[in-house]
């Protein structure tokens, strides 16, 4: 399987080498290709550091665990990683590590993990410097999300285990072709609001969910939903200053109707919504006040 989006000069990690992005392959037996049997991690570099390096590590690990190949992270990885970076000479950067049970013909089955053989692979490819706004950090969107509901319900963790992170995004997928049915002239979402089974908000595509309601900070509880690291680091900030905090269970409505709301995710950091379903809800002051003491994080820790 041939990445064919062309070299553009970029440099992939591809099993311990580095290659051209155009010279960039994995065999066509791939499990991860074949099956989804995979599990990855978006990260990003600031000034060269990867932001909270330890946890994205834990994480690819305990998905690994979860899918029955522990053994498949490289002792090396944070070298690959490293090494990506500098070979492509980015500073700021979206990095994504990719680690599948590797080639296997014809079996649903996995081989044993005595017989493992495991594909990694390491993208990157440049963002904005993050950080403080008058340090010089830019945001990787233009405007506020504009937010829409979808059918697609989020798979329930009885079926897949919602925390682990794995190629299986077919669900997302769903729900962001939902968004393009929904666009119309004057009105294109940037972010799917999927819902679990009973009906209570979940989560985005690809974001976890905020919103304020009479000065509580409030997000879905872990459950059916796969709780980011963003998502995490912005409860440790929130926990800092005091704010109320509550993890629960939400309806439409609660969202529709709040004070302030935003999405969270590894490359946004923290995006304001503008408006769920049409209806205006926008940022506010402890939205404000997260993003600033999300930016003075990433300043302090990498630039």
């Amino acid at each position: 399987m041939t990445d064919t989006g062309g070299d553009d000069g970029r440099v992939y990690h591809v099993n311990g080498r580095l290659v051209p992005r155009g010279s960039a392959m994995v065999s066509v037996e791939d499990r991860g290709f074949r099956y989804g049997d995979a599990a990855f991690e978006t990260m990003r570099a600031y000034g060269g550091e990867i932001l909270d390096w330890d946890r994205h590590l834990a994480r690819l690990e305990r998905t690994c665990e979860a899918l029955g190949m522990a053994a498949a992270v490289p002792d090396d990885l944070a070298v690959r990683v490293a090494d990506t970076l500098d070979e492509n000479d980015l500073a700021d950067a979206y990095v994504r590590v990719s680690v599948t049970r590797g080639p296997a013909a014809g079996k649903l089955t996995p081989p044993p993990e005595t017989e493992l053989d495991p594909t990694v692979v390491v993208v990157a490819r440049p963002l904005p410097r993050g950080g403080l706004p008058d340090r010089g950090g830019e945001r990787v969107w233009d405007d506020p999300a504009v937010v829409q509901t979808v059918r697609t319900r989020r798979i329930p963790d009885a079926a897949l285990p919602a925390d682990a992170k794995t190629h299986n995004y077919l669900n997302g997928i769903l729900a962001r072709l939902e968004l393009r049915r929904a666009s119309s002239d004057g009105y294109a979402p940037d972010e799917a609001l999927m819902r679990d089974f009973d009906g209570h908000v979940a989560e985005g595509a690809t974001s976890n969910l905020f919103f304020v309601d009479d000065g509580t900070l409030k997000t879905p509880e872990a459950g059916d939903l796969l709780p980011g690291i963003t998502r995490e680091v912005v409860l440790e900030l929130a926990a800092a200053e005091s704010f109320p905090v509550e993890r629960g269970r939400y309806d439409l409505d609660d969202v529709r109707n709040a004070d302030e709301a935003f999405l969270t995710n590894r490359t946004w950091e923290l995006r304001p919504v503008a408006t769920v379903d049409g209806i205006d809800i926008g940022s506010g002051p402890i939205t404000s006040l997260l993003q600033r003491l999300y930016d003075e994080r990433v300043e302090t820790r990498c630039y």
